[in-house]
């Protein structure tokens, strides 16, 4: 089994004489992301790669400020899908000059979400949060 320090040496981390660590900026970036989502701790991040939590919150500062580019990860990937909007139904389209409030929100009619031969038909009240549930699940188109 490797050492902390083969391990880190492997992602390319330089190790001083002294025991400082140079780290690569794609190591810092990958170390911050993963910092990033929900549910972990800057503590247990750091402690996993063996450096301190305040030097890993100085990394997230700069990933902040646009200074340490984040890498995509693969939780992340979104794609884009068309949106037809018609008047199938009858009815017209709502005309919105500004954000209704939820006493004012009209359903639209049914929504209708074509993935290749299939077609997922929905009530036009069906909330934004249910529709992306359902989107999530279908996954990424191929």
């Amino acid at each position: 089994m490797a050492t902390t320090v083969e391990f880190l040496r492997d992602y390319g981390v330089e190790i001083r004489a002294n025991g400082q660590k140079r780290w690569p900026d794609e190591v810092k970036a990958q170390i911050v992301a993963e910092s990033l989502k929900p549910g972990v701790a800057v503590n247990e991040v750091a402690a996993r790669y063996g450096l301190r939590a305040n030097h890993l919150s100085e990394w997230r500062g700069r990933a902040r400020d646009g200074k340490l580019v984040l890498p995509t990860l693969a939780d992340d990937v979104f794609c884009f899908a068309p949106l037809v909007l018609s008047e199938g139904n009858g009815l017209p389209l709502p005309v919105r000059s500004d954000q209704p409030s939820k006493a004012e929100a009209q359903p639209l009619g049914p929504i209708e979400i074509a993935i290749g031969q299939m077609t997922i038909r929905l009530d036009g009240a069906t909330t934004a949060i249910r529709i992306a549930e359902i989107v999530r699940a279908i996954g990424p188109s191929s």
